[in-house]
């Protein structure tokens, strides 16, 4: 009889046993699962011809996840043309040849929250974060007379995110939003006919706003990007 109780409680453990690691192999199938990561890379509009790559692990807490990106924006607009600083408006200087360009580095690290399928196949997610921006102009008179103007700047962003699925693991991504950026210092670096130069301007300096105008970087950019990503 105490043979008979013995085994019925060591087949009662083992079915137990059994289902907890059925339980415990499910629960983590699903986290990988839920946790997949996304590479993606869209090009568009962000004041200028921009592109972006960036990572993405959604719904890393239910349907909240991280997304960090690097964009990388170039402008053939990057001068005021009616700014003067003394000599006369930038765009007297275009019509005798002068030429301007301009490009922005912004790395994006953002809470994103999944909002599911809005469509058959069409997902969604929203959202939202921190900035930090690598600006820079250059008014170009020729003869390796030049003036650069940099700037770094943090700043916040939102948007949103669709993606239709194509085969696979692979999705079309479209991608709209806005980012805001803090005033900061501005660098001049010249190189002139007596040779180079270079001044720096803090927010605080009574000559920052002739060159805040002068100097075309965000305040608040809009954006618009499509590409695809690919989910590992």
């Amino acid at each position: 009889m105490k043979n008979i109780i013995a085994l019925t409680i060591l087949a009662a453990a083992a079915t137990a046993g059994a289902q907890t690691l059925d339980s415990v192999t499910t629960a983590v199938t699903n986290t990988i699962t839920r946790n997949n990561i996304e590479l993606g890379l869209t090009g568009g509009y962000a004041g200028g011809l921009s592109g972006e790559v960036f990572v993405h692990a959604p719904n890393v807490i239910g349907p909240v996840g991280v997304k960090v990106g690097v964009a990388y924006t170039r402008t053939s607009d990057a001068i005021t043309d009616s700014s003067d600083i003394g000599a006369g408006p930038f765009s007297g200087y275009k019509t005798a040849g002068a030429t301007e360009r301009g490009s922005a580095t912004v790395v994006s690290v953002d809470g994103t929250y999944g909002l599911g399928e809005v469509a058959p196949g069409i997902d969604t997610m929203v959202y939202g974060g921190a900035r930090y921006g690598k600006f820079s102009a250059t008014e170009d008179y020729g003869s390796n007379l030049t003036t650069t103007y940099s700037s770094n700047a943090f700043g916040l962003g939102a948007g949103a995110m669709a993606s239709y699925a194509l085969s696979g693991n692979l999705s079309l991504v479209g991608d709209v939003g806005a980012d805001y950026f803090f005033k900061s210092t501005i660098d001049r670096k010249s190189n002139t006919a007596a040779g180079p130069t270079s001044d720096t301007y803090a927010t605080e300096d009574v000559n920052y706003n002739d060159f805040n105008n002068r100097f075309i970087r965000p305040g608040t950019s809009f954006k618009a990007r499509v590409g695809i990503k690919y989910m590992f």
